[in-house]
């Protein structure tokens, strides 16, 4: 991008090493679109999430709405944000808090993902929340004195019971997982510590605070029938992506318009059960953030595995990707270039938000 006539570009922004930020300035006071450029990777399987799909596609929509702007005369700011981190490291989140969207001013963020179902151009993710449970006991003989003992793991056994049969009453898009990390050290001890790593995902911010209560109490409840002391360590959290209708629909009519094979139906939301940082710019600002098919690899897997690494890399993957970058480009543009549309896009975030 420093190559590139007209852009400033900001490398290891905000006190993170790995992000940068690339602002085209037209001089003229209007809207500011912004574009998030993903770029990590997943460790031992490189690119199988398609962040360097995701990377393409937004650079691509970025240089292609400023140059428009050139040439149309058009007022306002395009900035593109290097979000290092998504996986596990919330790294948009990370820039959100130093201020980053805040002090270029955004008025809306576009991003897309790659997958192997479907293109869409309103897609909802799930709210997602990561932590770890620590239980602290007293060690003892488990043969001679048993009971001058506290047992952790059992404390943590009973939560983990607690949650399977909290699962009988849980909604079809709630999701609870974990696994038991630290199980103790030998059979014959009663252990005096036990640990395990647990997410809880749900269909919106608001869903997923319920359902923490109700998790948290089946770890409050293996403390209590134990005496065992509890501690739970947040990890990560992401909020639900809302994707806003209006800039929804812009980007629908470019894709169709581009002339791809699948076309993308009006008004129909992809409901992921995937979570992503991006969630939390949706709450902050109007958000968009769409998904686009790719032939997937010879095992027909979809992210996060070997097959989609090797599908991402194809000739094919990149030329979509630079088909969802067109598309992108043509939401900013006509975000930039119609008057009173950026307030009915706040408008309706407003309305999503309250019903979120």
């Amino acid at each position: 991008m420093k190559s590139r006539n007209g852009w400033e570009v900001t490398p290891s922004a905000y006190g993170i090493n790995t992000a940068w930020v690339a602002v085209f300035d037209s001089g003229k006071k209007g809207p500011v679109v912004s574009f998030n450029v993903e770029m990590d990777a997943l460790p031992g399987i490189g690119h199988a999430c398609g962040h360097n799909l995701i990377a393409t596609a937004s650079l691509a929509a970025g240089i292609a709405t400023a140059s428009i702007m050139k040439w149309h005369h058009l007022a306002g700011k395009v900035i593109l944000f290097g979000t290092p981190a998504e996986e596990g490291g919330g790294g948009k989140i990370r820039l959100l808090k130093a201020g980053a969207y805040r002090d270029h001013g955004v008025d809306i963020s576009l991003i897309s993902h790659p997958g192997i179902s479907k293109n869409s151009a309103l897609v909802h993710t799930t709210a997602y929340s990561r932590f770890k449970v620590e239980y602290f006991g007293r060690q003892a003989h488990a043969a001679n004195s048993p009971w001058l003992g506290i047992n952790a793991l059992d404390a943590l056994v009973t939560a983990y019971n607690g949650i399977s049969m909290l699962r009988q009453q849980t909604k079809p898009d709630d999701i609870i997982q974990g696994h038991i990390t630290d199980g103790g050290l030998a059979p014959n001890i009663i252990h005096a510590y036990a640990a395990g790593v647990f997410v809880v995902r749900a269909h919106t911010t608001s869903r997923l605070q319920e359902l923490r209560q109700k998790v948290d109490a089946c770890f409050r409840a293996g403390a209590e029938a134990t005496g065992a002391r509890l501690k739970i360590t947040p990890e990560q959290e992401y909020s639900d992506h809302v994707p806003n209708r209006i800039l929804g629909a812009a980007y629908r009519r470019y894709w169709n318009w581009l002339g791809s094979t699948s076309k993308i139906p009006a008004d129909e939301t992809t409901q992921s059960s995937a979570s992503t940082d991006q969630g939390d710019i949706s709450h902050k600002m109007p958000s968009l953030g769409v998904s686009f098919a790719i032939p997937p690899g010879p095992e027909g897997n979809g992210p996060h595995s070997p097959d989609f690494e090797k599908a991402s890399g194809t000739k094919e993957a990149f030329q979509r990707s630079l088909r969802t970058g067109k598309a992108l480009a043509g939401t900013a543009v006509e975000v930039l270039s119609t008057e009173g549309l950026l307030g009915e896009i706040r408008r309706q975030w407003k309305r999503d938000m309250k019903a979120s």
